[in-house]
């Protein structure tokens, strides 16, 4: 029993977990001869859901009072991060192969669907330079700040999603219990904070 709970608290084994669904995707993408568009959206959809659920994870904490299972994906939280940061850089590398020249990648930069999905995968690249052991511990209080840019980024990735595929529904379906989470969460903070002053000696 202890070898399979060391097999399943590995961390290589959760890393091959958030490997798998782009397995797939990686394998068409070297196949010659294989269309490239298809295989924007699986990658996009992942870079989103992994956002998505590593936002989720500390107001589960306050909405479950902290159970096991939300403690076991919180310690593991930077890992969903990062996987979100690899499949929107292997997203970003299918659209540019996909365009094949700079003249239409350029000329797409101007539709507000295109430049909201830059500026996600921009802000991705500080969030996943800094989510190691070095940076929380050089970084300090700082090092929240860069993380609260992840917020940003899911805004920029709802509205890529929204606007490039005007899918309402599945976006929607990923991005709602997020929302739902965090007024949650900003709720039961706002209702400490006033419990906490109303307690407090005057």
């Amino acid at each position: 029993m202890s070898y399979i709970r060391s097999f399943w608290n590995s961390p290589y084994t959760f890393w091959f977990i958030l490997a798998l669904p782009g397995l797939p995707i990686i394998g068409s993408l070297l196949r010659a001869g294989e269309e490239l568009e298809p295989l924007l959206h699986p990658s996009g959809e992942f870079s989103a859901r992994f956002l998505v659920i590593s936002l989720m994870i500390t107001p589960l904490m306050f909405a479950t009072n902290g159970q096991r299972w939300v403690r076991w994906l919180m310690a593991r939280r930077r890992y969903i991060g990062v996987a979100a940061g690899g499949y929107a850089a292997l997203h970003v590398a299918i659209y540019l192969l996909d365009m094949g020249a700079l003249a239409p990648i350029i000329e797409d930069m101007f539709k507000i669907g295109i430049w909201t999905g830059w500026l996600a995968s921009l802000i991705f690249i500080p969030l996943v330079m800094t989510s190691n052991d070095w940076s929380v511990a050089k970084l300090g209080n700082n090092w929240k700040k860069i993380q609260k840019f992840s917020y940003a980024a899911a805004v920029l990735t709802l509205a890529h999603w929204v606007l490039v595929n005007f899918d309402f529904i599945p976006a929607l379906v990923h991005f709602i219990p997020l929302t739902l989470l965090q007024v949650y969460r900003y709720v039961h903070l706002s209702k400490k904070r006033k419990d906490r002053e109303r307690t407090a000696p005057a």
